[in-house]
């Protein structure tokens, strides 16, 4: 069997994309990146794909004249390049039908906060404005809603007193880059089963 194809998409920096490449490269995980595409032309996500050799390409949502025509577009070039399972890292647009119908069950998003709580954007910034003891990231299969689809893995990180939105930021980032790589590894050895909510686990 040969390794599973990943499609990353990403809108900035791209550090979860690296973590991923990384993982693949050292044999931690039987997958890689077949494409890598941004909605942001100046995306370093992008270029860190080609300096991987990894094919980068930049679509534009502004050309299309809705989400849907948008992501068909996106979808064609996922299957142009034989992708089997969809990796959000850092991508900054929902996920809608197109994509959801074209990959059920394959894509995965990361999200750094311990959800339920605090979902969308800046979770770091909303977990320490609550004030939590405890915070961290989540990976989760992807559904129509707002990071609401079923938990796959999670990570927890103590919330210190002296933290700032930022030093509590990087501290998750560091599991962010731990888990998904895990989760992937996961998914590509098939020990991933969705229950309703719940995704169960199967040893190896």
């Amino acid at each position: 069997m040969g390794k599973l194809r990943l499609g990353v998409l990403a809108s900035g920096r791209g550090s979860n994309l690296q973590s991923i490449i990384d993982a693949a490269r050292e044999g931690w995980i039987e997958a890689l990146a077949a494409v890598v595409i941004s909605d942001n032309r100046s995306a370093f996500a992008l270029e860190r794909a080609r300096r991987g050799g990894i094919p980068a390409v930049f679509i534009d949502p502004g050309a299309f004249s809705g989400r849907e025509e948008y992501e068909s577009a996106v979808v064609e070039v996922l299957r142009g390049h034989g992708v089997e399972l969809v990796c959000l890292a850092g991508y900054m647009r929902l996920v809608g039908r197109v994509m959801l119908n074209a990959f059920p069950g394959r894509i995965l998003n990361i999200h750094p906060a311990l959800l339920p709580a605090f979902p969308g954007l800046h979770g770091q910034r909303q977990a320490w404005e609550y004030g939590v003891k405890f915070s961290g990231c989540t990976v989760h299969f992807v559904d129509e809603g707002v990071d609401t689809g079923p938990i796959i893995i999670q990570a927890v990180v103590p919330v210190f007193d002296e933290d700032t939105p930022d030093t509590l930021a990087a501290r998750i980032l560091e599991q962010e880059h731990r888990i998904y790589p895990e989760a992937i590894r996961l998914f590509s050895t098939g020990r991933l089963k969705i229950a309703g909510r719940r995704v169960l686990i199967e040893k190896e």
